[in-house]
């Protein structure tokens, strides 16, 4: 889709109001108009007494920015005429009998009653109905979306499937590894030296028994560690014979029923996939290389599936797999056909010898097409995986499952001015843990998790970046790791592949902020290291055990002499810039929002970037569309638990803007989050409930409750 051209809108907003909001020629539309001064925009988040500077904790009274009040054109003129074309439910509202059978109060409130349907409103009636007011967001910016013609007025051009129904989680993962450690495939010539690491173990370095079982267990490890799916059943089969390929292909899919399986394929020790569309396994006696069809292997899995194909020449496995899944539907497609003619009574078209075909069982549809595969390659199919001796021979495998460490490598290896300082091992030795984003290891998966997240939503179309980063855990992760391989064996003339495809991105603007972030932690590794050394020397030894005995855990260590890295705040800071000077310009959405949804993670940046949030979704139902697309959705209605008075204000501007688009989504806020106790519901709606009711809040650090019915 071509973009559009945007044109800025003059200051001027009474002339861009659609006709419905014209003024009367009696009277003129009473509307205040937005404040100009942009010195607010600066203010200090932690202060309380600022809070109704940045319109978050105003009264009703008060104009914040985008509610502006307009009077109604007076609908007695013209008894036979269209009403306005109201917006939010308010046009039943407004033609009720309630609001039809108006009657003139005190001079500050129109107070109203209920009368019979035979009653007609008195001229009295009328006026007094003209200086109803309902709120809107009806500024230039709001109706035009900055441009000249106003947007369509049809729900589906505006919003999107963003609750993710139809998503499909990754239950089961087959790990194949073809590695036959000491025989080299007869089709590949080995560089000397050449890369040997496998899943960061070398396979020389051990017994051949004991390497496999090493590697088989890493490679497991880093999966799960990938994504926290505890419901995903992963099972490694390492040097499998041929006779068990359909054994664990069925056994996977039985395990999975519905939901998708993951097949990771590693043939770095057996000859190339071949054109016409076979891979390579063993026999029982590992004497032979013996091929194996992809569409058996395609038809055993069945659908939904995701492939993984690391190995040489990976572009022919990505192609057959496509043909076969197009195939493989058409047949299912004719199963059923056939099935739905027989149970009609339409007798079955006999064979060409004049018999007749046994009826078979009613085929059994995937509920997701087998075209929709998806698939990640780790070459075209002219193209040999890398042998550099510095990087590990399963690149593409450490991109997709361990990136942090790869990326770490690939940064010291094209920087070599550091090598003085730091070495290749120590990068495997990084404190912390993934999970932990107070630690360096965590912090740098954090940017990571938030630049990928930035890069595809900023390059995929809305609902590719969906069923790829939303959808799945498992598959997100494999794709943000997919982004990372296609910078790094792009620079070793390695092509990454994919299925859907994806626009190239190995060089996207942010990854120099990535890269500023790893120089930053590559800095200070080497003082984390020699921190850590000492602390773990001063530890009293361990007594003597047996060898089948696990360690004990070790105490936790003194803080760590760490700087944390500073790319959160300056991209919520450029996030800002684009609220002061880019959303008055232009209407497209700006590049920092998925890391704003990363930054509600951490509680030393959330009340600015919900702040800024506020500050977004104040632009427009278009603002609340894009915000929702990113996933904001699950993260602002856990903060409805969260005990933090300063929260408040913001969560109400931001669940007031939800609920103007979509109404629906009060049913959410009914829901019960927590099993409730005999005294307390612990639904979301108790939040809002019991800041109506302030004595009804038990004091910080606990869940707002109320007393249950």
């Amino acid at each position: 889709m071509a973009p559009l051209q945007l044109t800025p809108i003059k200051a001027s907003t009474s002339a861009a109001l659609p006709d419905e909001y014209e003024p009367s020629q009696d009277r003129q539309a009473e509307h205040y108009h937005e404040d100009d001064d942009d010195d607010d925009d600066d203010d200090d988040y932690d202060s309380q007494d600022d809070e109704d500077d940045d319109g978050l904790n105003r009264e009703p009274d008060y104009d914040d920015g985008p509610l502006q009040s307009y009077a109604h054109v007076h609908r007695g003129q013209a008894q036979g005429a269209s009403d306005s074309n109201m917006r939010h439910g308010f046009a039943e509202a407004y033609s009720s009998e309630e609001y039809l059978t108006v009657r003139p109060g005190s001079s500050e409130r129109t107070s109203f009653v209920v009368m019979s349907a035979d009653t007609l409103p008195s001229p009295s009636n009328v006026q007094a109905l003209e200086k109803s007011y309902f709120l809107y967001w009806t500024e230039t910016r709001h109706e035009r979306a900055g441009l000249i013609k106003p947007p369509s007025s049809n729900p589906a051009d505006h919003k999107i499937d963003w609750r993710n129904r139809d998503r499909v989680r990754t239950a089961a993962a087959v790990l194949v590894v073809c590695l036959r450690i000491g025989y080299d495939p007869p089709d590949v010539i080995k560089t000397d030296p050449c890369a040997k690491l496998e899943c960061w173990v070398d396979p020389h370095a051990l017994a051949k028994d004991k390497a496999m079982e090493r590697i088989g267990k890493n490679l497991q490890s880093q999966f799960e560690n990938l994504a926290a799916t505890p419901k995903t059943r992963y099972k490694q089969y390492l040097d499998p014979p041929i006779e068990d390929a359909k054994k664990f292909c069925t056994a996977a899919r039985k395990t999975a029923k519905n939901e998708r399986v993951l097949f990771y394929y590693n043939g770095h020790g057996v000859p190339k996939p071949t054109p016409s569309g076979e891979l390579w396994l063993f026999n029982k006696q590992y004497t032979q290389y013996i091929p194996v069809s992809l569409s058996e292997i395609v038809a055993w899995l069945g659908s939904p599936t995701i492939f993984v194909w690391d190995c040489s020449a990976a572009g022919n496995i990505v192609t057959k797999v496509q043909e076969f899944a197009i195939k493989r539907d058409a047949e299912l497609a004719k199963e059923a056909a056939a099935a739905v003619a027989a149970a009609n009574g339409h007798p079955p078209t006999p064979a060409a010898d004049g018999s007749f075909p046994v009826p078979e069982a009613k085929p059994q549809i995937p509920t997701v097409p087998f075209r929709d595969t998806i698939q990640l390659g780790a070459c075209l199919a002219h193209e040999t995986l890398p042998m550099n001796p510095d990087l590990p021979a399963d690149l593409f495998t450490s991109c997709l499952t361990s990136p942090i460490e790869i990326a770490l490598r690939f940064f010291l290896l094209r920087n070599p001015l550091k090598m003085g300082q730091l070495d290749l091992d120590m990068l495997l030795k990084v404190p912390g843990k993934v999970n932990d984003r107070r630690t360096p290891l965590g912090e740098l998966n954090w940017i990571f998790t938030a630049v990928t997240d930035t890069i595809a939503w900023n390059s995929l179309p809305r609902d590719l970046f969906q069923k790829l980063f939303r959808h799945d855990l498992v598959v997100a992760a494999l794709f943000r790791g997919f982004l990372l391989a296609e910078r790094i064996m792009r620079f070793y003339e390695c092509t990454p592949i994919s299925v859907p495809a994806l626009p190239q991105t190995h060089n996207h603007p942010l990854w120099d902020s990535w890269d500023l972030a790893v120089d930053m932690c590559l800095a200070q590794l080497s003082k984390l290291l020699d921190h850590e050394k000492r602390w773990l020397d001063s530890l009293p030894p361990h007594p003597l055990m047996m060898p089948d005995q696990p360690a004990p855990p070790q105490p936790p260590g003194p803080p760590l002499p760490y700087e944390h890295s500073n790319f959160f705040s300056e991209q919520l800071t450029a996030f800002q810039v684009w609220l002061d000077q880019g959303a008055v310009s232009k209407r497209r959405h700006p590049e920092q929002l998925p890391v704003v949804l990363q930054v509600l993670l951490s509680q030393a940046h959330r009340l600015r970037a919900l702040i800024l949030l506020c500050r977004f979704i104040d632009l427009g139902p278009w603002a609340v569309n894009v915000a929702l697309s990113i996933g904001i959705f699950a993260y602002v209605l856990r903060l409805l638990q969260a005990p933090a008075s300063e929260l408040r204000p913001v969560l109400i501007y931001i669940w007031a803007r939800i609920l103007a688009v979509y109404e629906n989504c009060k049913e959410d806020l009914l829901k019960q989050t927590y099993p409730p106790t005999r005294t307390a519901d612990l639904s979301p709606y108790t939040y809002f409930v019991n800041i109506l009711h302030p004595s009804t809040n038990t004091g910080a650090g606990r869940l707002p409750q109320v007393e249950r019915v």
